[in-house]
């Protein structure tokens, strides 16, 4: 059963004195939620991979809006050495966080595996924002009304998911491997929602997917396969400025369901977010916890909730 709400982007409220953490800040869905996050009056911190293309999204997002509060660093999610640097700069400038937005990722590339051992897309998808939220949990649990958003996927249900073999080593294609990582991020954003509830923590964990939207994430991917992307798009996929419409939602309205996967609505109606049932691998509790354990043993990050003060 879905819900749908009537919201869009003209709905953002004003965001001044929050400060947003986006993965994958300088291309795609990236690029859009921070434009428009910062068009609220929200500081967001630029995490990328390439600075210097960061620096020059930044620079264009400020043609447009010279007062936008950007701040880009780098944060490359295959590498956890990054990852770690990334969150103890933002501790050592004593950057509160109040929302993390787990957008970065790649998708349909070909076989490689991280310094752990671990399928890339796997890796950088979900491993890398594991690690990211368990060291920016304290930094959120000080922020106002803190949340994290993971984004998923509907092909989460293409997914196979065997904690055992992270290294994709029984069989690999790239399209069911990134499939496969939205599995993991969903898996993992539903865990980390039963976990901060139990734990009475005032970080929300959310779970919101774009559709199929205009990026260039298959920018990797065999010519035959962009090209019927690009066949598929011109048919299904959304702008991207109604693609990040439940992204934006989840993070900024304090009334965004847990549990539920956040969507844009089916094409080609106007986006509005709705609230998507979970089913499948996604709703296995055993396969989440062996997953977490797993991401545990792999990034060597316990994500334990900080009991709040009261």
């Amino acid at each position: 059963m879905t819900r749908a709400v009537t919201w869009s982007i003209a709905d953002l409220r004003d965001q001044t004195g929050r400060t947003f953490v986006v993965t994958g800040a300088s291309s795609g869905l990236g690029v859009a939620i921070t434009r428009h996050l910062a068009a609220r009056g929200a500081r967001v911190v630029m995490a990328v991979r390439d600075t210097d293309k960061g620096d020059r999204v930044r620079g264009q997002l400020r043609t447009d809006n010279p007062k936008a509060d950007l701040d880009v660093r780098r944060l490359d999610l295959l590498d956890l050495d990054t990852v770690h640097r990334f969150a103890d700069e933002l501790r050592a400038d004593a950057v509160t966080v109040d929302a993390l937005i787990n957008n970065g990722g790649i998708g349909s590339v070909p076989r490689r595996l991280s310094p752990q051992g671990v399928e890339s897309q796997l890796a950088t998808n979900h491993l890398g924002h594991f690690a990211l939220t368990g060291l920016l949990l304290d930094r959120l649990t000080a922020g106002r009304d803190p949340v994290v958003v993971t984004v998923g996927s509907s092909l989460y249900r293409l997914g196979r998911l065997d904690p055992a073999d992270l290294a994709a080593e029984r069989g690999y294609s790239p399209g069911g491997a990134y499939a496969t990582s939205k599995l993991a991020n969903v898996l993992f954003a539903l865990e980390l929602d039963r976990r901060l509830r139990a734990a009475g923590s005032p970080v929300r964990s959310l779970l919101a997917h774009p559709g199929m939207a205009r990026t260039d994430l298959d920018r990797d991917a065999p010519p035959l396969t962009r090209a019927a992307g690009t066949l598929m798009g011109l048919l299904l996929r959304r702008p991207i400025d109604e693609a990040v419409v439940p992204i934006l939602y989840a993070a900024t309205e304090i009334a965004a369901p847990t549990g539920r996967h956040i969507g844009p609505g089916r094409p080609p109606r106007q986006a509005r977010p709705t609230f998507e049932a979970l089913g499948g691998a996604a709703t296995d509790l055993d396969l989440a916890t062996r997953l977490w354990t797993r991401s545990v043993q792999l990034t060597g990050i316990d994500i334990t909730p900080p009991t709040p003060h009261h």
